[in-house]
Order: structure tokens, then C-alpha cells, then sequence
């Protein structure tokens, strides 16, 4: 009975009020320490202050007075402020504590609401232990118990159980409640069962302006744009509410999904008339919503009306202007905000350090982070994100190591950042083990986990890391992805395992990627074919060809010698206008030299408007393998004065020309040049000059030029000098280069037959046969040769009096090409 009249008759606070004239400030009010009050002042005052202060100090200081004073454990309403007061600060058990004391006194679900809301205050899951006690001690509950529930619910996904108080909902009837209607709706909505949300909001006898407002933001933020758009009409048409400034920040991002800019004028058209174009946020999202449309003008002038704008506003306008790529406007609105004085914080320099990326300003990149330093903001998760990107694009991979090991807290973005920056920067072994270590750390691989590494091991040719990360994507259903299938078949093709690129590619999404990956796979291997089917199929599904694809098809028909189809893919890239393309330009001109159609390559090669030096490489190649020397050397002279610098491959070209015309003073020259213009010398080029050197007859030359090698020769330049030997007759320097070749290429056949014919020539019979059966021994058998004979319709391969191959071409025409 003191209870009842303590809690109806009175107020908590004219109770404490009243009750505080009681206490003797010099007997125990000082002997805590606490603060002076003026004997008329509640001593529910102190708790607001406790919450702004946030000294858990004072709220305890509050806790002793009312326990002093004999208020507690009877007064219901002071014991729910206490709750919550400590729930603020965290204090679980002490709320725990006060409930367990004072509940014998509670006959309604006051203090158990209480009890719920400090559980989510403090971050408390309590595994709804509350709420079923509550239910299990026959606590009636309330219009405010079941939203509160509710809420629960959907922070922690915990779906069944809001299905199950639903039920209850509905049995003590309030289904008919608006409160806990929208609160239905809301936790239906962030489940995802939107077939749910919608009956809820149908059934709802009674709406109001948060009801329509939460049924826009479900339908909005899981997708289904246009079922916003439309509640978002009914609500202004027929409803008999009207849109408020959250009904407008919920539609507008529909708008931007949409591309709707029209319908955004529409509602920003109301805003004005209805005058919430005063409000900043609807200014922000406005700014947002244009900008992302496209309509930067409508943007800047949004922008430019906003009255007080803050660092949102700032931040809208940057953001919009990296979404349709104007970084340099966006760094132009970064400085204007720094002009005026406005702080950027962490979204403003998570914002801005991608546009200094694109822009490859990287030292003003790194200004910002030490201005994040003295902010003390570069360990913000969405900053530190930022900056490993930027130092990983940048190169500097230390950098971007650094930033991440010194982050507090990592998300998923943090790693998949760092796997990147390993993989981009050439360190793929740790960008593997890195996939490993988050693992280990309880993140979660995703698709763009996947995205990143398998590149890392497709340079690595690591196909069985390749294989288990396949084998995680599946069971995590990433394989939908279109970029993992993509990086896939990336990866196996670059290991060598077509058929299983293929196997990824035959069930998955594909785009002009997926094909381009298969088409430049097939076409460096013996399988060339399947390039063209590829490159027809391609197109008969609708997917344009690129670059890569004519470079891929074109690197095919080199291979196969197929001089028609490579014509006629030619004609088709020139309509299509790809023949501008210098990568383009550069693969025709490599088919056709190869093809020893040197005439057209030469055609190609004086259209080309801006030749770099893989061009004048491929065409003094070209005319060195024709023979056609003079004109191999003299282009290699037409290139430096065209002010193209040579590179290493153009040395080897010449070098090669100077070699077949027995011109050895010019290629000393040349060789010496090299020297001069810091060009390092490789395997390659020393195997010219023993060519060279060899094939004029300067025998002990060649021998003293490899003896004074500065590495271990390799197969290369003793084969060149085993070629010499084979044209001069020099037994002795023969056998020298035959012993090394043996030992570095064991299984190489013409290395014997050059070195049996050669003591076949000189009478040395017996050595011939010693090397035939030493051939025979090491089980090395000689590769036959083949023909490739185009007719018409058809290439096909002969060896050895029968036919080898057919290559159906059916599907090779000008038109499919």
C-alpha cells in the first residue's frame, strides 16, 4: 500500500522534491562529497546532469542519496531513471542489480521496459532473457514492451523471435496499435521479408506520418525503388499526410537509383513550395541526388542556396562530382571548404584522398594524412581504408603496410585493401598469406577477397592456392559473382589449365572480359582454333569486340598461319575503327611479318600516326628473317632519327640483321652502343654476337666472347655457337658447346642430330653413333614436321605422308568477324 500511494498519488520528482528538505547536509552529504543543492531542488536534477556530464561519478552520487533516504528499493519511477542513467555508462550488472531490487515493488511492465532499453543502451544482448521472464511471470505486456522487443529483434537479425512476439502482438491485440504497427513494419523491413513489411502496412486500420515513412525507407534501402517511388505518391495524393523532410531524404536516394532526375525535381519542387528547403539535410540530399544525376549545375546551385551548410553539405558535393568523375572540381570544392574554415572530418578526407589518386596528385595525397595525423582522425576506420589504397596505388607498399598494422580497429574493406596493395605491388606470396591471417583473425573472405588475391596467384602460377580459393568462393556461393568467375578463369588460364577456365567459363555469367580471358588464352596454346570460335561466339552474343579481343584473335591467326582469316579480321577492326589502336596496329603488324606478308605489314606500318618502338622492333624483325637486311638495318636508323629511343628488343633486332648479312663491323658497333647508352646486355644479345662473330668465321673470337661472359651462358648462346661449328667444321668448339647444351636442355633432339651430322661430316663415325645411341638412351625422340595447307574453307596440318589435324573454319567468315 505505500507503494500504490507513493507511486500514483505522487510524482517521482514532487516526491524526491519533498523528501530532499529531509536530508542533513552536514551528517552525510558532505561525507560523500557531494554537491551542494539548494534544499528545493529534486534530486532527479542530479541524473540529467550525470547524462551530460557523463560522469558515472554523479549518477552513483544520485544512487547514494536516494538509498539514504530510504527511496530505493520502493520507488519504481527512481529506479528505472537509475537504470537507464548507468545503462549509459555501460553499467550492466548495477542495472541488473537495481531491477532485481525494486521489481517486487513493480505490477506493471514499467521497470521491465526499462530494464530491455537499458540492455540495448548498454550493448547488452541478453538473449531476451527479459522479455521471457517477463512472459513466464504473467507481466503484462504493453504498448511500449513490444516495440522495444521488437527493436531487439531487428539490431540482432533475430527473425524467428520477431516472428514469435508478432504472435503475441497479435493475441493481446496490439495488432490494431499504430506504435507497434510501424515498429512491425520496421523489423520486417530490416529482416528483408518484404512480402511481410507490405501485409503489416495493408493491415494497418490506423497510419500515420511514420508509418508511410517507414514503409518508403523499407522499400528504399532493400531495393525496390519503385514500390518507393509509388508509396511515396500515395502518401502525398491520397493518404491525407503529407511528405515530411524525412519522407523527402528517404526518396531522393530511390531517385538517384532510378536515375530519376526528373521525379527529383518534382519533390524538390515541393520542398520549396511547403518551405523545407530550408532544412540542410533535404539541401544535402538534394545536392546528392542532382549530382549523381548528373546535373552538376542543379547541384552547385543547391549547394550555393544551402544557408548553413555543414561539413554533410561539403561532403555531398564532393562525393557527387567523384561519381561522375569531375576529380578536379571535387578537389576545387575540398579547397573551397578549407577556405572557409570548415573542418573536414573523417568522410570528408575518405572522400577526397581517391580523388587525389585519380588525379595522381600522391604528395598533396600524403599532405592530407599528416593534416588526419593532427586532426586524430587517421585511425578512423573509413580514413585508414583510404590511405592504404592511396599509398598501394601510389607504390609505396611499406607505406600502406604501416597505416594498416597500426589501425585499432580493421573491417573487411581494411583487408581486402591490403591483399590488394600486395598483389598490385608485386608481393604476391604475401598478399596470399594475408588471405590466410584474416581468416585467422575471424574476418570472413568475401568476393572482393577473392577478386584480389586469385590475380596474385595466377602470376605466381600457384594453382593449387587458386584451387582452395575456388573451392571457399563455391561454398560461400561467391562463384555467382561475375568478377570471381572472371579472376577464375583468369587464373587458370595463366596456370596453364584451359579446360578448367573453360569448366568456370561454360557455368558462369559472362561478359566481353570472360571472353577476352579465354580468346588471349587459347591463342598461346596449341589450340588457336578455339580462339576464333570464341571471338565469332562472342559477338553472335551480342557483346562487341575490343581491343583485347582483336589482339587475342589476330595472335590466333599468327599462329596458325591462317594468312585469309587474319585478313578478314583485319577488315573487321578497321570497321569497327580499332585500327587506330597502336596495341592493335602493333599484333597486325607482328601477324603479318610472321606470316611473311611483309608487304601489308608494311602498309599498316606507315599508317600508324604515333609508331613507338614495338613498332619499328617488329618491322626490323620482319625484314631481317626475309633476308632483306639492308632495309632492317636502315629502318633501325629511320627510328632514331624519328626520335624513338631503342630499347633492348631493338638491339637484338638489328644485331640479328647484322648477324644473317654478315656484317660485323656494324654490329660491333651496335653491340658497343649498347654499352654507351646504358642498355643492359642479356643472354640474348650476347647470343647475336656469337652468331654474328660465328657465322663469319671467327671462331675463337666467339669462344672468348663466351668465356669473358659476366653470367652463366644459357642454352641460347651456346646453340648459336653450335651452329657455327656446324657451318665451319670446328669439331673441337663443337663439342665444347654440345657437352653444355646436353646438360642444359638433356631433352632437346637437335642439339644431338646437329652434333652427330657434324662428326658425320668430319668421318668421325664412331663419335656419331656414340651421340645417336646416347639420343636413343635418354629416350629423346626427334619432333616431326608438319605442313599447314589453306584452301578456302580450311586449314589443315600433313606430316610425314598423312594428315595430322583438321581445323574446321565454317564459322570463319567476314561477317561473323
Amino acid at each position: 500500500m505505500l507503494y500504490h500511494h507513493a507511486h500514483h498519488t505522487h510524482s517521482p520528482l514532487s516526491l524526491l522534491s519533498r523528501s530532499f528538505k529531509l536530508i542533513q547536509p552536514k551528517t552525510h552529504v558532505r561525507s560523500l562529497s557531494l554537491p551542494t543543492f539548494s534544499p528545493a531542488q529534486p534530486l532527479s536534477d542530479l541524473l540529467p546532469l550525470a547524462s551530460t556530464a557523463r560522469s558515472l561519478r554523479q549518477a552513483k552520487q544520485a544512487h547514494a542519496l536516494a538509498l539514504l533516504n530510504g527511496f530505493l528499493p520502493r520507488s519504481v519511477s527512481l529506479c528505472a531513471a537509475l537504470i537507464l542513467r548507468y545503462a549509459a555508462f555501460g553499467a550492466h550488472t548495477t542495472c541488473r542489480f537495481l531491477f532485481e531490487a525494486t521489481v517486487g515493488y513493480c505490477r506493471t511492465a514499467f521497470l521491465w521496459n526499462h530494464l530491455i532499453r537499458a540492455c540495448a543502451t548498454a550493448g547488452v544482448r541478453d538473449g531476451f532473457w527479459t522479455y521471457n521472464r517477463m512472459v513466464r511471470n504473467g507481466v503484462v505486456l504493453d504498448d511500449h514492451s513490444f516495440p522495444m522487443v521488437l527493436k531487439l529483434c531487428s539490431d540482432f537479425s533475430e527473425f524467428r523471435k520477431g516472428v514469435e512476439v508478432h504472435g503475441s502482438v497479435i493475441k493481446v491485440g496490439f495488432d490494431y496499435d499504430v506504435f507497434v504497427g510501424n515498429t512491425l513494419l520496421s523489423f520486417y523491413g530490416s529482416c528483408g521479408d518484404l512480402s511481410a513489411a507490405r501485409k503489416v502496412f495493408d493491415e494497418m486500420p490506423e497510419r500515420d506520418v511514420v508509418t508511410w515513412n517507414s514503409v518508403i525507407g523499407v522499400f528504399s534501402v532493400n531495393g525496390l525503388n519503385a514500390e518507393a517511388l509509388e508509396s511515396y505518391r500515395e502518401m502525398n495524393s491520397t493518404s491525407g499526410f503529407k511528405p515530411n523532410s524525412v519522407s523527402v531524404i528517404s526518396v531522393l536516394p530511390v531517385c538517384v537509383d532510378l536515375e530519376n532526375e526528373q521525379m527529383a525535381s518534382q519533390i524538390h519542387c515541393y520542398v520549396v513550395k511547403v518551405g523545407l528547403d530550408l532544412h540542410v539535410t533535404i539541401g544535402n540530399a538534394l545536392v546528392d541526388v542532382y549530382g549523381k544525376c548528373r546535373n552538376v549545375k542543379a547541384s552547385k546551385q543547391v549547394f550555393d542556396e544551402i544557408i548553413d551548410r555543414n561539413e554533410v553539405s561539403w561532403n555531398s558535393a564532393i562525393t557527387s562530382l567523384t561519381y561522375i568523375g569531375g576529380d578536379s572540381e571535387a578537389l576545387d570544392v575540398f579547397r573551397s571548404m578549407i577556405d572557409t574554415g570548415v573542418n573536414p572530418n573523417s568522410i570528408t578526407i575518405s572522400s577526397v584522398l581517391p580523388v587525389l589518386v585519380e588525379l595522381g596528385f600522391f604528395n598533396a595525397a600524403k599532405e592530407i594524412h599528416g593534416f588526419s595525423v593532427r586532426m586524430s582522425i587517421e585511425s578512423e576506420v573509413f580514413v585508414s581504408n583510404s590511405l592504404i589504397d592511396m599509398y598501394a596505388k601510389s607504390g609505396c607498399s611499406t607505406a600502406a603496410s604501416n597505416v594498416f598494422h597500426h589501425m585499432v580497429e580493421k573491417n573487411i574493406v581494411s583487408w581486402n585493401a591490403m591483399i590488394a596493395n600486395f598483389a598490385q605491388n608485386k608481393l604476391e606470396f604475401a598478399a596470399i598469406e594475408l588471405v590466410r591471417q584474416m581468416q585467422a583473425h575471424g574476418e570472413t573472405p568475401n568476393s572482393v577477397t577473392f577478386t584480389n588475391v586469385l590475380p596474385a596467384c595466377s602470376r605466381l602460377g600457384f594453382l593449387h592456392p587458386g584451387k582452395e580459393i575456388h573451392a571457399r568462393s563455391i561454398r560461400m556461393g561467391s562463384t555467382f559473382d561475375l568478377f570471381v568467375s572472371n579472376a577464375l578463369t583468369d587464373m587458370y588460364t595463366k596456370c596453364g589449365r584451359l579446360s578448367l577456365a573453360r569448366n568456370v567459363f561454360n557455368i558462369s555469367l559472362r561478359d566481353e572480359v570472360s571472353y577476352n580471358t579465354l580468346i588471349v588464352g587459347y591463342s598461346q596454346t596449341t589450340d588457336c582454333s578455339e580462339s576464333l570460335r570464341l571471338f565469332s561466339e562472342m559477338k553472335l552474343a551480342g557483346m562487341a569486340h575490343d581491343t583485347v579481343s582483336f589482339v587475342g584473335v589476330i595472335s590466333a591467326c599468327e599462329k596458325l598461319g591462317a594468312i585469309k582469316h587474319g585478313k578478314e579480321v583485319h577488315g573487321s577492326l578497321v570497321r569497327n575503327l580499332f585500327h587506330t589502336h597502336l596495341f592493335v596496329s602493333n599484333s597486325l603488324l607482328d601477324f603479318y611479318t610472321k606470316c611473311g606478308r611483309i608487304d601489308l605489314a608494311r602498309k599498316v606500318f606507315e599508317q600508324i600516326p604515333d609508331k613507338d618502338v614495338t613498332s619499328w622492333n617488329t618491322m626490323i624483325l620482319g625484314y631481317g628473317m626475309l633476308g632483306e637486311l639492308d632495309i632492317a638495318i636502315s629502318l633501325f636508323e629511320a627510328m632514331r632519327k624519328d626520335g624513338v629511343e631503342p630499347d633492348s628488343v631493338s638491339f637484338i633486332a638489328v644485331l640479328s640483321a647484322c648477324s644473317h648479312g654478315g656484317l660485323v663491323e656494324e654490329g660491333k658497333k651496335y653491340f658497343k652502343e649498347m654499352q654507351d647508352q646504358n642498355i643492359e646486355r642479356t643472354q640474348t644479345h650476347y647470343a647475336c654476337m656469337v652468331d654474328l662473330l660465328g657465322r663469319a668465321g671467327l671462331m675463337e673470337e666467339a669462344s672468348e666472347l663466351i668465356r669473358g661472359l659476366p653470367f652463366v651462358p644459357d642454352a641460347n648462346v651456346w646453340g648459336a655457337l653450335l651452329g657455327a661449328c656446324r657451318i665451319h667444321g670446328n669439331v673441337e668448339l663443337g663439342t665444347w658447346a654440345a657437352e653444355n647444351l646436353f646438360r642444359l636442355k638433356p631433352q632437346q633432339s637437335g642439339y644431338y642430330i646437329l652434333l652427330s651430322n657434324m662428326y658425320a661430316e668430319a668421318g668421325r663415325w664412331n663419335e656419331a653413333n656414340f651421340v645417336r645411341e646416347l639420343m636413343k638412351s635418354r629416350g629423346v625422340t626427334k619432333s616431326p614436321g608438319c605442313s599447314w595447307v589453306q584452301i578456302p574453307n580450311q586449314v589443315l596440318a600433313f606430316g610425314a605422308g598423312e594428315r595430322i589435324e583438321r581445323l574446321d573454319s565454317d564459322i570463319w567468315n567476314a561477317e561473323s568477324l
